[in-house]
């Protein structure tokens, strides 16, 4: 049986579409401890076939979902090859230990690492209010997992100070909040920095003059700045899981 000229042309359409990647946002489910959890994930096609590509896992805000930060990373993620996931806290008000994390952030980098061409050692964490707060946290946790983390008003408060003992690693860290943050006062980042730095780590404080706890109309800028931060460390083997027992 021979094809016609126009079913050719038709199959040849057909392979190409298939074959091409989608810019687009898709949302996924991943099972982890026996639940059912969401994430968004945008794969860029500007990935070099065979180059292991960064991962950056973001971590949203109260009262919101995963793919209101992926959103506001698809351009930046797109020009410079970057996977983007971003699942959804269990309870949208805020992220919790240990429901949300590490187990839970560890069960999606691995899946995800069996599905795309992802390099070990440049897995980031980046994180908007709670989701930053959170995003420190799991960063002291596991230094030795993730290669560096940069956050948008955040800061660690009261017990969670206690973390940086924790941290194996010296896991590079960088926090942009505003000199207004009705939310994360400048006092409050400082000594998180404060604490930070005299611990030994590589933190880097941005303050932004005039500008409150939005992030979203500023994104592109906080995210190049995140980006201009995290693209400079890897790890320098290959990454360590710390376990922890919640009992």
């Amino acid at each position: 049986m021979k094809l016609t000229l126009l079913s050719v042309s038709t199959v040849i359409v057909l392979l190409l579409a298939a074959a091409t990647p989608k810019d687009d946002i898709t949302k996924e489910l991943i099972t982890s401890k026996g639940k059912t959890r969401a994430y968004y994930l945008y794969v860029p096609s500007t990935l070099k076939s065979g180059t292991p590509a960064p991962l950056i896992v973001t971590l949203h805000g109260s009262n919101r979902t995963g793919v209101t930060l992926v959103e506001k990373w698809t351009s930046l993620a797109k020009k410079e090859g970057i996977i983007v996931a971003g699942p959804d806290a269990t309870d949208l008000r805020g992220w919790g230990s240990p429901q949300d994390g590490p187990d839970f952030l560890r069960d999606l980098v691995e899946e995800l690492k069996t599905k795309y061409t992802i390099n070990p050692r440049r897995v980031y964490l980046f994180g908007h209010s709670a989701g930053a707060t959170f995003a420190l946290q799991m960063s002291l946790m596991e230094s030795q997992y993730f290669a560096a983390t940069a956050v948008h008003a955040g800061d660690l408060r009261g017990s969670d100070a206690r973390l940086i003992d924790l941290a194996k690693r010296k896991i590079p860290l960088s926090i942009q909040v505003g000199d207004s943050d009705q939310f994360f006062p400048l006092k409050s980042v400082r000594e998180t920095r404060d604490a930070l730095k005299t611990a030994g780590f590589n933190i880097e404080l941005t303050e932004i003059p005039h500008h409150d706890h939005w992030y979203y109309d500023s994104a592109a800028k906080f995210n190049q700045t995140a980006w201009d931060f995290l693209k400079k460390f890897e790890l320098d083997s290959d990454p360590y899981y710390q376990k922890y027992n919640w009992n």
